[in-house]
């Protein structure tokens, strides 16, 4: 492997670990074990794990915008966008089972640490907060857009805690279909044509 292939690959196991057993409990022996490369070549891309928790990050920073962007290709109206927004709980559904949200595992996870990378972290929530602000914007509700895009965010992540707590299959497979209903509930609420169908994307 080049330099830039072993450092992608340290990050994306890093990323897996963190995810699967912590921030806290990962160290480096596991990430280098994982990537099986020498505790020399690790030290030369990564001096802490603080840096690879940042490395982290960005990573999932930038997948996350990925996946806003090929939802937004993908998507004819804001409704449907925000489908695809809900139906993570199901693509990630035995993720979930087993290790709960991975933006919400570290967030909360670092604010229980106290950890310097706590807010950069955060940035995942603000990310999907913005977009989904946006999409109920376009859906013709910009009043309230913000509060539906917290009410789905925050509804989202409690269900993903219980799926993961009481490892219930059922339980996400229940409120991912009283959440479309609700979604269905603010597209009929809104009086005009939602402004994406009015040509304003």
């Amino acid at each position: 492997m080049n330099k830039k292939t072993t450092r992608e690959h340290i990050v994306k196991a890093a990323d897996l670990l963190f995810y699967q057993q912590g921030f806290e409990h990962t160290s480096f022996s596991d990430i280098a074990d994982a990537v099986k490369i020498s505790r020399g070549n690790f030290y030369y891309h990564f001096k802490t794990k603080d840096k690879i928790l940042d490395a982290v990050i960005i990573l999932r920073l930038t997948n996350t915008k990925n996946m806003l962007d090929h939802w937004e290709i993908e998507g004819k109206h804001p409704e449907d966008r925000i489908r695809s927004f809900i139906q993570i709980l199901i693509t990630n559904q035995s993720k979930i089972l087993r290790y709960g949200c991975p933006v919400g595992t570290l967030s909360t996870e670092l604010s229980k640490l106290d950890h310097p990378a706590q807010d950069q972290a955060n940035r995942l929530f603000a990310l999907f907060r913005t977009w989904l602000s946006r999409q109920f914007t376009l859906l013709g509700r910009p009043t309230d857009a913000d509060d539906l895009a917290m009410q789905l965010l925050a509804r989202s992540q409690g269900v993903a805690t219980l799926a993961n707590a009481f490892r219930d299959e059922g339980f996400i497979n229940k409120e991912v279909t009283q959440m479309n209903d609700w979604l269905r509930s603010c597209v009929e609420s809104v009086p005009t044509k939602p402004q994406d169908e009015l040509g304003v994307r």
